[in-house]
């Protein structure tokens, strides 16, 4: 059928497709359309437009946008989204910080960005000269703690990072934003990105520190049924649960994917439709993930500074590797695409074969959105 037959056909459905796509989010979400719409519509949607529906899609009006240039870089089939630090690169943080600055004098603190710092009292001038007397980790925060009783919390949010320099390094760079010097060298934090989100506060006293607490258990101190209790305190989405740092401390996007395949849970589950049995496998592999990343990325920052922190590495089970074969079963990794990152997953080992709605593209697609495995390769299948 040609473009015109498609544009006639179904009209109301048209005008609700098209209105949809008026949304800038919505066009945003369709830039990601081209893995399942067969290549011959796709050249036409690069020229901006109507292009024949072809195979699966056939039956429905197609519509075609611009396209846009995606807003990150792609390695292969896999969009490498930058991941905010969670519980085990923290962790691996404070293990390398602890030789480097422990019961060592703060000397200095300079700050390249005035945005940083986000306290006004007690001065930052008043931790230099003071002794780390401790370290720890509230959520995804890194705590210094210093003599005369100052806290410094630092959030590195989502492109933070945290480097280890010579002593007195410069600044150098609009990504640097504060540097911490010590006798032994300095500790540099930059922030890749145009938007600032790392922070700085200051505190007198421990107490101050419950404002930036969010409150989620340690899961490591927590039991079955506490566990079981927070999760199940409002009725969300497993994936959203887990990362809700008012319930559970330090976990983010891509520990979550790990976790949720280990249990071999759906991340669209329900937490209030739970088993019993499987609030065990998924508390049981909270801890065993957790445990297993803690463990590996501290045995690497032992052996050096970790410059590199990143949430898409290849010993990850489903994280970042969509499209490859699942490490259990074989099957194609599946995603769910976000507006800024994205949950993968393996539709055989977690979801009994069905594939999960992709948001903004299911709704394009409709009916003729794939609903299994079985389906979904027939869609990749050349159209004769």
């Amino acid at each position: 059928m040609g473009s015109e037959g498609n544009f006639s056909a179904k009209g109301n459905q048209h005008r609700l497709i098209a209105n949809r796509l008026e949304s800038r989010a919505f066009a945003r979400r369709c830039i990601h359309t081209r893995e399942s719409i067969p290549h011959v519509a796709w050249r036409a949607c690069g020229a901006g437009l109507p292009g024949p529906a072809v195979g699966p899609l056939e039956s429905a009006p197609v519509i075609f946008l611009h396209r846009k240039k995606a807003s990150c870089k792609s390695a292969g089939t896999t969009c490498k989204l930058i991941s905010m630090p969670e519980l085990p690169d923290i962790a691996a943080y404070i293990t390398a910080l602890e030789p480097r600055i422990l019961a060592q004098p703060l000397e200095r603190v300079r700050l390249a960005s005035p945005f940083l710092l986000r306290t006004a009292q007690p001065p930052l001038a008043n931790a230099e000269g003071c002794v780390v007397r401790k370290l720890r980790r509230i959520g995804k925060r890194i705590v210094i703690g210093l003599e005369g009783d100052l806290w410094l919390a630092l959030h590195l949010m989502i492109a933070g990072r945290l480097h280890w320099r010579p002593p007195m390094s410069k600044l150098t760079g609009r990504h640097s934003l504060a540097a911490f010097d010590f006798p032994s060298g300095s500790l540099v934090l930059s922030e890749a990105g145009t938007k600032h989100r790392a922070s700085l506060h200051v505190f007198a006293g421990e107490e101050g520190l419950s404002s930036v607490d969010p409150g989620g258990i340690d899961i490591f101190t927590s039991d079955l049924s506490s566990f079981r209790d927070a999760l199940t305190a409002e009725n969300h989405t497993l994936k959203r649960a887990l990362t809700d740092p008012r319930l559970l401390s330090g976990i983010g996007n891509a520990f979550s994917d790990e976790i949720l395949h280990a249990a071999k849970l759906s991340p669209v589950t329900l937490t209030h439709r739970l088993k019993p049995h499987e609030w065990e496998s998924l508390f049981a592999a909270t801890r065993s993930t957790l445990g297993l990343w803690i463990d590996r990325l501290r045995a690497e920052a032992e052996a050096a500074f970790p410059e590199k922190v990143t949430a898409f590495r290849k010993e990850m089970a489903v994280h970042g590797r969509y499209g490859q074969p699942c490490l259990t079963c074989g099957e194609r990794i599946q995603r769910i695409r976000y507006a800024d990152n994205e949950t993968n997953y393996c539709a055989q080992c977690q979801t009994g074969g069905k594939v999960l709605a992709d948001r903004g593209l299911s709704r394009l697609l409709g009916s003729d959105w794939p609903r299994t495995l079985e389906e979904l390769e027939a869609l990749r299948r050349p159209y004769k």
